[in-house]
């Protein structure tokens, strides 16, 4: 069993109390973590405070060699990553090999990021006036990341904002603490210890209040949370008390479109890889499948054949496409919206019986706007299948949701895929690829409820600074008093 230390000013601290964080497979402890109070929660912001002046003060090569000596050790880790990631997540080997891999590329790009943090001279109506503007770090970063994908989002939660030159306090889930630790160890380890990096973990029943005294506190300056769209308008509403800015990245229902002219072993292929990988549990998971009329029973025959392919399996084994989920809530969810959208007139076209967290792929046929099913994120092993007249139709129904993270069109017609991509409402948008794809140097968000803001590449050096009007008069001034 893993022991999970808070990282406050660079040092290991004990908490009064603790929590078991349990494996999703066995039921036992995977974990046993320190329980922070919202005064321990102050005293990691209080820490990251007075590390800021000295971190914000150094150049860009300095703070790049320190995120590459992060990335370094982080390699250097991989195994215990991985380790750390299935026993709390119940995750596939695969899928936290990937996790880990994406999450050192994103410390490497924030660290090719420290030189792009740049400005600009405008030009000023007024003679002998040298007008800048000049991006400077926010002040103290509160990162909140999520479990599904822990190594990439809890890095993608603090890299950047290092870049940028801030200080960071890392809200650790409370599904995968030790994960979440080893980041912040490897940081610490790097050199960006002494309240560079600091790490928060709690009990479930206290997350509330301490990440109240967090977002509360003066010194931090900004919020990003990656999660639900219901805990997102929480954190959005307390930061908007203290008029603080927030990334948000939330939930999602991911549209694949697959038009007339489609490949469609392509489709199927990337409908399959979009909707399962990880159980699911993917914010930009494919949750509907929008097929035309012309096509629709090729395609299901063809994706129903594919699907019953992937079987489900212990992780740690290594034999099956999926894993467990992360609980039996995930199972009773989708157990839930399977059987509302058969009894409404749906039909099953490949599924099964869930033993313990371990849930085969489901497909439901014939999936309507009034059916739970196409509205509710599931986050587990199901996709609906909704069949449209024609690509108007498709269009309409891939907007029908209050989400808008990822979507996805199938045709072989490049410049109508555009036009379509073009008409769905959504942060990312891909022509004959999966709805899941992640790339470090690409802006990442979504629209609607699933949330607002980008993280990645250039687009989150806006997110993580000040952007100032300084001016340097250069003549002497003429004045009208």
């Amino acid at each position: 069993m893993f022991r999970t230390f808070l990282s406050i000013g660079g040092k290991d601290i004990e908490a009064a109390s603790w929590f078991d964080r349990i494996d999703p497979l066995t039921g036992d402890p995977a974990t046993r973590a320190a329980a922070a109070t919202p005064s321990e929660a102050v005293a990691a912001a209080e820490a990251a405070e007075a590390a800021l002046p000295g971190w914000s003060a150094l150049g860009p090569g300095a703070r790049r060699t320190a995120l590459n000596r992060a990335a370094d050790v982080m390699v250097e880790r991989r195994d215990e990553f991985v380790a750390a990631m299935q026993a709390e997540t119940g995750a596939t080997a695969a899928w936290a090999g990937f996790n880990h891999m994406l999450a050192v590329n994103m410390v490497r790009e924030a660290a090719a990021m420290t030189t792009q943090i740049g400005g600009e001279v405008i030009p000023s109506d007024k003679p002998g006036c040298l007008a800048m503007a000049v991006r400077e770090p926010a002040g103290v970063v509160l990162g909140i990341a999520p479990w599904n994908a822990p190594i990439i989002l809890g890095v993608r939660a603090i890299a950047m904002p290092l870049a940028c030159g801030n200080t960071v306090v890392l809200k650790a889930s409370e599904q995968c603490p030790e994960t979440h630790a080893l980041i912040a160890r490897c940081f610490v380890e790097a050199g960006l210890g002494g309240g560079i990096v600091n790490l928060i973990t709690n009990a479930p029943q206290d997350a509330g209040e301490v990440v109240g005294a967090l977002i509360d506190h003066p010194a931090v300056r900004r919020i990003n949370f990656t999660g639900s769209t219901a805990v997102g308008r929480i954190i959005a509403r307390r930061a908007a008390e203290h008029l603080k800015p927030c990334l948000l990245e939330l939930g999602g229902k991911a549209p694949l479109l697959v038009l007339e002219d489609a490949d469609l072993d392509e489709a199927v292929k990337a409908a399959a890889f979009g909707a399962f990988m990880n159980q699911g549990q993917i914010c930009m998971s494919t949750e509907r499948i929008i097929v035309v009329d012309a096509v629709a029973d090729a395609f299901v025959s063809k994706f129903g054949a594919k699907v019953a392919t992937l079987g489900v399996g212990d992780p740690r084994e290594g034999k099956a496409a999926l894993g467990a989920v992360i609980d039996r809530k995930t199972v009773e969810h989708v157990d839930g919206l399977v059987h509302d959208a058969l009894m409404a007139g749906a039909v099953l076209a490949c599924g099964g019986e869930a033993q313990g967290v371990l849930m085969p792929a489901h497909v439901i046929d014939r999936v309507t706007p009034d059916m739970r099913l196409f509205r509710e994120e599931s986050f587990g092993p199901v996709v609906a299948v909704v069949r449209a007249a024609d690509e108007a139709e498709a269009i309409a129904l891939a907007n029908d949701t209050e989400y808008g993270l990822s979507a996805s069109v199938f045709t072989r017609d490049i410049a109508r895929g555009l036009k379509v991509a073009r008409a769905i409402r959504s942060g990312i948008c891909h022509v004959n690829g999966p709805t899941v794809h992640d790339e470090a140097q690409m802006p990442f968000g979504g629209v609607k409820a699933s949330g607002y803001g980008r993280f990645g590449g250039k687009a989150g050096i806006d997110a993580f600074t000040e952007l100032r009007w300084i001016t340097v008069e250069t003549e002497p001034g003429h004045y009208p008093i």
